[in-house]
């Protein structure tokens, strides 16, 4: 696209300018369009762009009595003028200008997107006509501290108040959100998702074609009532009892968590407790080796010392073992409990989800019964209620209507039937993985454990072999 970029000298806007920008800005726009089958019609324009044309005054936009939005940014605009005809304007950028003064836009009522960044402005007020605006922009102009003296001075709704308050409101939808957000992971945690609501016995509905026809069948709405109403009760109940469930679940993982992190820390104490007598102990043995001038005596302390470190390996290792016993031992015991949780949890989940088929299959005889009934009243010319053609159509005979009550039965069960087995799945998964992973975490711990004293009593030996070394060459 041809913009007129390279004219030097300030420019006041007029016919020619303004043909050329709405013709430059179609065919995609209608205006573009307007202009080429039938002529410029400025009162069609809706959207106008005339930035980076060395613009001085704003001038002859009274024709365009329906524009929307008008870019006017990196001109030389001095002052806000000639736009009082533009009352259905929404938005309109004035940005890196040379503008000293809000004014001029007392009619722009419907306002609400005003851009006056990057000039020269010192003073904000003018602004009380426009009761739409929404977004303000004064950044980087000579307005001084805008929060301490600008935004006090202004008497609408952009005081410092509703500013907070505005903040306040999308703090408080994001905080909704992400409540929201979190609940919902609860309740996945508990497996029991969109168990709170009709969300699965409207999932039901929602691809059944044939039950969504037959509820037009006269006592079928009334019976269709009665059973969403007891079915969303027994939802709820599984519900609730997995948000129950999982509070117990959560404490058999707490309780076992902090017994083991107890006897960790109680056998690391000991372990502790019994360095910190050998290394002083130790530290005694060296110096007294260092000392020794006797070949004889020096041998035999050498061998104290080294037999010292040998008991200190023993010790720690025996610590580790009892430790790593008590813990198994800790380890299958919550097995056994939180296995025992998800079984009774499964058992009764599947329990109430029996009862939601009964439920289903006493709604489906009843509609059989009112389906069949209706049939055979439209076969003696009997029925009253006014059917869509598209029910009429399931009662061409009684093989027909029996197919689409029991479509509909089936795609209920298998609804049914795949809400308790993606639950049962999921429950079973997360107990095997936290067993799973609780077995490997002590492993890998253990193998840390033992790696660290081999280390360590590597590093002691080293450090006695060292010393006899340089004592023999001495």
């Amino acid at each position: 696209m041809n913009r007129l970029y390279n004219s030097l000298e300030p420019r006041v806007m007029d016919d020619d300018m303004l043909k050329l920008a709405v013709g430059e800005q179609g065919p995609q726009e209608e205006a573009g369009l307007l202009a080429r089958q039938e002529g410029i019609l400025f009162k069609d324009v809706l959207s106008l762009q005339l930035d980076f044309q060395n613009i001085l005054r704003i001038d002859n936009l009274w024709q365009f009595e329906n524009l929307r939005k008008l870019q006017l940014d990196n001109n030389v605009i001095e002052r806000i003028e000639g736009l009082e005809k533009l009352t259905h304007l929404v938005w309109l950028d004035l940005s890196f200008n040379n503008i000293e003064a809000i004014e001029g836009l007392d009619t722009l009522v419907n306002l609400e997107d005003l851009s006056l960044f990057n000039n020269r402005i010192s003073k904000i007020d003018s602004l009380d006509a426009l009761v739409k605006l929404q977004v303000l922009s004064l950044g980087n102009n000579h307005i001084g501290n805008m929060m301490n003296k600008g935004l006090a001075e202004l008497k609408h709704q952009f005081s410092i108040d509703e500013l907070k308050h505005r903040e306040n409101l999308i703090q408080a939808r994001l905080e909704d959100e992400q409540a929201r957000r979190e609940e919902l992971e609860e309740h996945k945690a508990a497996f029991v998702e969109h168990l709170n609501g009709p969300f699965l016995f409207d999932s039901m509905y929602a691809e059944d074609v044939e039950g969504n026809k037959l509820a037009c069948l006269h006592g079928a709405g009334e019976l269709l009532e009665a059973y969403k109403d007891k079915f969303v009760v027994i939802c709820v109940n599984i519900f609730e009892y997995g948000l129950k469930q999982q509070e117990k679940r959560k404490v058999e993982l707490d309780t076992f968590n902090e017994c083991v992190q107890e006897a960790i820390q109680e056998n690391q104490g000991q372990g502790k407790r019994r360095i910190a007598e050998f290394e002083e102990k130790h530290l005694l043995s060296l110096s007294a080796i260092r000392d020794e001038s006797e070949l004889s005596n020096l041998e035999k302390k050498i061998v104290e010392c080294s037999k010292d470190i040998s008991e200190l390996f023993n010790t720690l290792m025996t610590l580790e073992m009892q430790l790593v016993e008590q813990l198994e031992e800790t380890i299958n015991m919550f097995e056994r409990n939180i296995i025992d949780l998800v079984g009774l949890f499964i058992e009764n989940v599947q329990s109430l989800m029996a009862q939601c088929r009964d439920l289903e299959n006493h709604h489906h005889e009843k509609l059989l019964e009112i389906a069949i009934s209706a049939l055979e009243k439209m076969v003696k010319g009997e029925l009253e209620e006014d059917l869509p053609d598209e029910v009429r159509a399931l009662f061409v005979d009684k093989d027909t209507v029996v197919n689409a009550v029991g479509s509909s039965h089936d795609i209920h069960l298998l609804k049914i039937d795949n809400r308790e087995d993606e639950l049962v799945t999921r429950v079973n998964s997360w107990c095997t993985h936290l067993v799973d992973k609780i077995h490997k975490d002590e492993i890998m711990r253990n193998r840390r454990r033992v790696k660290e004293i081999n280390q360590y009593i590597d590093h002691m030996q080293n450090e006695l072999d060292n010393l006899e070394c340089s004592d023999i060459i001495d």
